[in-house]
């Protein structure tokens, strides 16, 4: 148990420095979005359509969608989901799955998720992705766009996205 928070101080202390090292160096694209990807929680891909709403709502296909659950022991291993056992002490996610989903350079990354979360916000901190979209809750200098709605209101959302999307030209 020790480990753990020993191991998430550590991880604590190198999102902060990469967090302020990628706010110097900062460049938004122009680029209009044809490629999404997604990171989430489990619990809230399990409750909700989280990508079939997005793609239709954009007009997108082949969102890509990966989830943050709790490790267990019991758990399959999944190509969709990761865990904090997946990210090793200097910060790099070790799941080769995760890497190159991380790797991949999409148009717009959607973090939704609604409560600070360090596995999920160091996701999208190393994501390549061009364009990054969450909740305004969560870490305001992680995301160029953050739009404050409940995580249960998908819908509602993918709606605003789309709006804040096509008055910057963007869709």
């Amino acid at each position: 148990m020790k480990f753990t928070k020993l191991k998430h101080t550590i991880l604590q202390k190198k999102f902060q420095k990469t967090l302020q090292k990628s706010l110097e160096n900062k460049v938004i694209s122009q680029k209009k979005i044809q490629s999404v990807g997604i990171l989430t929680t489990d619990e809230i891909q399990s409750k909700t359509a989280v990508l079939s709403i997005i793609e239709n709502t954009l007009g997108v296909r082949n969102a890509k969608i990966y989830s943050f659950r709790k490790f267990n022991k019991l758990n399959e291993f999944s190509y969709k989901h990761f865990s904090e056992n997946d990210i090793g002490w200097k910060g790099e996610f070790i799941q080769e799955n995760f890497q190159s989903f991380l790797e991949q350079p999409f148009d717009l990354l959607i973090g939704y998720f609604h409560q600070p979360n360090l596995y999920l916000e160091s996701a999208v901190l190393q994501s390549k992705a061009s364009f990054k979209v969450g909740f305004s809750n969560v870490n305001s200098n992680l995301y160029e766009i953050e739009i404050s709605e409940d995580v249960a209101k998908t819908n509602e959302f993918a709606t605003e996205l789309k709006k804040y999307l096509q008055i910057i030209k963007k869709l």
